[in-house]
């Protein structure tokens, strides 16, 4: 076969502060339909994890984007037969930033709904658009102060269930989500939708040069976190907040089995929601960038950032949960659609309520951007005709990902989209597994650490290499059984038909990986055999810049850095002599 070299975009930028890196890896989990009510105990697990996975599994990542200066489908060159894992990562990624675009679209809802005189989903605007016929709901209930929004022995219906106001009134405004089949497009939705994707677009017309974008991000970032932690503040003073810690320092022992099995989807996670994110942010550090420490920062400011928003999750559900003991509040998606509802009981709710849900919208926006920038440039590393050509490519993506995420307009439209969004666990797991073994047993673990202590001037520990070849794999065998039992409890029967078409294209995109692999064979000349070996060896594998390059030839000899072509001569030369 006739391979191609490795052309680097030289163009491609560095980031503006070493930092910027940090902060964009750091902005991968503010996505915030991981968290939910948790406990530190059932955190604990994850702390063994951070020392023996996450960490260590995040400098392979880094060192395959700095060391390459590559995005996630051309890094792994390093096997070329597993190349199909980072051709499957932008289908994988792009379902996710299609079903991730309503976390953006919800909080601009309700800020948009925050400037009028009276929040809608108040007591005092409840009467506007509710019918009391409809239930009970919090606005009903007695407070623990001793007073009554209204009077609840006027009201008829004697259920024990409560709705929030904040939640029913979002259902009022949109026929998305209640279920109507009188009005197939909801319209309203398609606006909200058009508003975050022309955000998007924006920013990426103003920041598309790597060097702006990675300062707009942790300006982005930083400003997330500061109104996290004023909203963490203000809220701890609502009723029932201090139980809410409470129960997350001393939890239930009922509860710490299902903690922990979330706890592995958070290791999957950790590594941002769309695969090889973390090569590609890593590809724009400077070559002796010190991942090490890096993968270390960023892996302690994630477990702060899931044990704020835990933290949060537990104080907003135990408000509800105090408003009454004879009733049971049904406080849906917590932090967007229930999350209004407890701020209107403070002073000056429309202000807080806006900062709440600015902050929501600003952790949606960066979750956006970042996956969106990655695919963008693993797309331009691989396919040099694409960088003549990169704001059309971006901008095509953006419009293609707005035209999608309008399929949420329509009646139970997002269930399909949700249907792979509840499977990222099991493919991120797969895919995972497939990494380790394609850099620590392919590639080989002295090959991986002989590029690090090149890279960084410091050995990667050999203790590291043993938990991620033998241990890490049982890590990753309960990630998928966690994701497995999760998939099975999301995917109702009311829609088989969706789910069984997301089964169908979850099982193509698994072929996807061998299916290349063995076209990649078939184009190689000889035996199977030694097709086979020669694809899993890498190809064009050195750093980019011709400094690195001459010193990386050096010192591990030549035949090591050529590519693919090379490698054929020297195998006809070997026959030859014997």
């Amino acid at each position: 076969m006739a391979h191609k070299s490795a052309s680097p975009d030289l163009g491609r930028g560095q980031w503006e502060k070493p930092t910027d890196f940090i902060f964009a890896c750091i902005g991968l989990v503010l996505k915030t339909d991981l968290y939910g009510e948790m406990s530190i105990v059932g955190m604990l697990p994850y702390f063994v994890y951070m020392v023996i996975y996450v960490v260590p599994v995040l400098v392979i990542h880094s060192y395959m984007g700095q060391f390459s200066s590559s995005g996630f489908i051309s890094a792994l060159r390093l096997a070329p037969f597993f190349k199909g894992i980072g051709y499957l990562s932008p289908f994988l990624t792009t379902i996710f930033l299609i079903y991730y675009g309503t976390f953006a679209s919800v909080p601009l809802f309700y800020i948009w709904h925050s400037f009028k005189p009276i929040l809608p989903w108040s007591c005092e605007g409840l009467s506007s658009w509710f019918n009391e016929s409809q239930g009970l709901t919090t606005c009903h209930l007695t407070m623990e102060s001793g007073y009554s929004y209204i009077n609840s022995s006027t009201h008829t219906n004697d259920s024990k269930y409560v709705n929030v106001p904040s939640s029913l009134y979002f259902d009022y405004q949109f026929t998305t989500y209640n279920s109507k089949d009188d009005d197939p497009v909801d319209w309203n939705y398609v606006g909200l939708c058009v508003l975050i994707w022309a955000t998007i677009a924006v920013i990426f017309y103003k920041f598309s040069e790597t060097a702006k974008f990675g300062k707009f991000i942790r300006y982005m970032v930083i400003a997330t976190l500061c109104l996290l932690l004023v909203c963490f503040v203000r809220i701890s003073f609502i009723p029932g907040a201090m139980k809410g810690l409470e129960r997350y320092l001393t939890p239930k022992v009922l509860y710490v089995e299902y903690e922990i099995g979330r706890s592995f989807g958070m290791v999957v996670f950790g590594l941002g929601a769309g695969w090889g994110s973390v090569i590609a942010l890593s590809s724009f550090n400077g070559f002796r960038t010190n991942i090490m420490s890096y993968s270390w920062i960023i892996s302690i400011g994630q477990v702060l950032i899931f044990i704020m928003f835990d933290m949060l999750h537990c104080m907003l559900d135990h408000y509800y949960k105090g408003l009454s003991e004879d009733h049971i509040v049904i406080a849906h998606w917590m932090y967007y659609l229930s999350g209004a509802s407890a701020l209107s009981s403070v002073g000056w709710p429309n202000l807080w309520t806006v900062l709440y849900y600015t902050m929501l919208l600003m952790a949606g926006l960066i979750v956006l951007a970042t996956q969106i920038f990655t695919i963008l440039q693993s797309l331009f590393d691989e396919f040099e005709t694409l960088r003549k050509r990169k704001m059309e490519v971006t901008f095509g993506l953006i419009g293609g990902l707005a035209v999608c995420s309008c399929a949420h307009s329509v009646n139970h439209g997002i269930m399909f989209v949700m249907g792979f969004s509840h499977s990222i666990t099991v493919s991120h797991s797969v895919l995972h597994f497939l990494f380790l073994l394609v850099v620590l047993w392919i590639y080989g673990r002295e090959r991986f650490q002989r590029d690090i202590k090149f890279m960084l001037g410091q050995p990667f520990a050999s203790w590291k290499v043993f938990t991620l070849r033998f241990i890490a794999p049982f890590i990753l065998l309960g990630c998928l059984v966690s994701g497995i039992k999760f998939l099975r409890r999301e995917h109702y029967q009311t829609y088989v038909v969706v789910h069984s078409i997301h089964y169908i294209l979850l099982v193509l995109c698994a072929l996807a990986i061998p299916a290349y692999g063995f076209y990649y064979v078939y184009q190689n000349s000889g035996s199977f055999c030694e097709r086979f070996r020669r694809t899993c060896r890498p190809t064009d594998w050195y750093p980019a810049e011709e400094e690195h390059r001459q010193r990386y030839g050096e010192a591990v000899g030549q035949t090591e850095v050529t590519d693919q072509l090379f490698e054929l001569i020297d195998d006809v030369n070997e026959e030859v002599i014997i």
